[in-house]
């Protein structure tokens, strides 16, 4: 496992210039469900001294009618303005929660499409770097978590506005109680904002391991790699290792919560006697006659709900600076940018083709490979012609395929279409342009005539997504499974064309090795 280090403060700091960015998401969003959001929290800040005031009064009342006139309607006018504030904060509370849940999901799918369609956008080499992989990894479990910042942000600003007037009510009785709020809770930040950085160092380092496990996770409990695991007697070898990895993050985990508790609870113990001695401040003032008995309770009560907000306030932000550098996974991936792109106003590829491919002095190395795949490579693919490349295993003839393709781009020499540099061409006319069967090609669980529209997408797509139930596909999809045999298989679908194929999803129908590649030559 990588070495794990903290994050400095600075570097903390720094994180926070991801937030806006997840604002704008979350605006980007809903924009009306992220305003109600908003205006719900600035309700429910103004709740717990409300509380608290109507209280005080309320027991001032009642030792005004001991002694005094016995005149009930003020008392119970203030009990039912209680009942309605706790009411009122029950309900703000739920509606909060439905609405940020809402919201939730929204975020979820809006970063989750986004997130797809920049992946979409990179290279194939890219997309190869296991660098870049570990981060498309860690930016895609943030599309589920990230609202929780979100929640954090306006936990914070609800906190503050509450802590504003709570600490209104301690300071015009006794500033020291604010000076021993602070005193209180100061250790306990110190030790989450510590804890919260080690976590994250951990979860980055882990992310190659983390990827291991899935990878092992799938392995054993495939449809896909079940024959060769049952066939080989892979299983308790997968499981074994598999085992060995979880253990060990098992380990880590429980290190970490260990000396996380341990070192909290010394730490809360602390704030808990900083404010037993503002408890002791209050009683001594009340014994005195110099504090009512509501009054008792509304400080009391006000240095209670304040340590915990202060507390809240501090850790949130610890959490804020872990949580942002998780948004930098986020950031850092969308910062990527394909590196095979076309040139502004590239025309599309010609059709028909009139010249043919032309390959002058073509080369090509893998990235981070000293070998050439391959080199010097010259000829003339013309139209209508056929040619089989034959070599031996690793001799370059399905790096020539994605060359034409342009998933990558030669190390030296050029490739010509019609007297034209590839690289000038529309990337996405071209790759419409070139039908490519790869060797281990994709086996897509999904419908026969979506299997076969998925060729070319952008024309049959008003079909494919549009309701099919009872409509038969169109003469294009028909003709496709014709020519490339894939018909043959129609007698043995008993939904014909909006038959399931493969086992993942009830009523799939599994198919032979033989009888996928019809499907893909479709």
């Amino acid at each position: 496992m990588a070495a794990i280090t903290s994050p400095t403060w600075k570097e903390r700091l720094e994180a926070l210039r991801y937030v806006p960015m997840l604002l704008r998401l979350v605006w980007e969003t809903d924009r009306r469900l992220a305003s109600l959001m908003l205006v719900l929290r600035l309700a429910q800040s103004g709740i717990p001294v409300a509380t608290l005031w109507v209280g005080k009064l309320i027991i001032d009342t009642v030792l005004a009618l001991r002694s005094g006139p016995r005149d009930y309607g003020r008392l119970w006018e203030l009990v039912a303005l209680e009942i309605a504030i706790v009411v009122a904060g029950e309900l703000l509370s739920r509606l909060s929660s439905l609405i940020e849940g809402l919201l939730g999901d929204l975020f979820s799918n809006h970063t989750s499409v986004r997130l797809m369609q920049h992946a979409a956008s990179l290279d194939l080499e890219q997309l190869e770097n296991p660098e870049l992989y570990d981060e498309l990894e860690r930016a895609r479990q943030q599309t589920t978590g990230r609202l929780g910042l979100l929640k954090q942000l306006l936990g914070i600003g609800q906190d503050f506005i509450t802590l504003v007037s709570l600490a209104a009510a301690l300071l015009v009785y006794s500033p020291l109680l604010v000076v021993l709020l602070v005193v209180a809770v100061l250790p306990a930040f110190a030790g989450e904002a510590h804890f919260g950085a080690v976590e994250r160092a951990l979860f980055v380092a882990r992310t190659p391991e983390r990827r291991q496990l899935d990878y092992l996770r799938l392995l054993g409990a495939s449809e896909r790699t079940a024959k060769e695991v049952q066939s080989l007697g892979l299983a308790r070898w997968i499981i074994g290792r598999f085992k060995t990895l979880a253990d060990r993050f098992y380990e880590d985990n429980k290190r970490l919560a260990i000396r996380r508790t341990v070192i909290g609870s010394a730490l809360s113990i602390l704030g808990t006697l900083g404010y037993y001695v503002a408890y002791v401040v209050i009683l001594q003032r009340t014994v005195t006659g110099a504090l009512t008995l509501g009054t008792l309770t509304l400080l009391a009560g006000s240095f209670a709900r304040s340590r915990d907000v202060i507390e809240r306030l501090l850790l949130g932000a610890s959490g804020i600076y872990t949580q942002t550098f998780y948004l930098k996974d986020f950031a850092d991936f969308f910062a990527t940018r394909p590196k095979t792109v076309a040139p502004p106003g590239a025309p599309t590829v010609p059709r028909p083709i009139r010249e043919g491919f032309v390959f002058e002095n073509v080369g090509f190395r893998y990235p981070g490979s000293e070998r050439w795949a391959v080199r010097n490579i010259s000829f003339t693919l013309r139209p209508g012609e056929r040619i089989a490349l034959v070599g031996e295993n690793g001799a370059g003839k399905t790096t020539l395929t994605k060359l034409v393709n342009r998933l990558y781009d030669p190390s030296e020499g050029r490739i010509l279409l019609d007297g034209r540099d590839l690289r000038e061409y529309d990337v996405a006319s071209l790759r419409a342009a070139v039908g490519v069967i790869f060797q281990d090609f994709v086996r897509f669980d999904m419908r026969l005539d979506e299997n076969i529209a998925i060729g070319e997408i952008d024309r049959e797509r008003a079909y494919i997504d549009a309701p099919r139930d009872g409509v038969a596909p169109p003469a294009s999809i028909v003709e496709a499974a014709d020519k490339s045999l894939a018909a043959s298989l129609l007698p043995r679908m008993p939904e014909g064309y909006a038959q399931m194929l493969g086992r993942r999803f009830q009523g799939g129908v599994e198919l032979s090795g033989g009888e996928w590649q019809k499907i893909a030559l479709a």
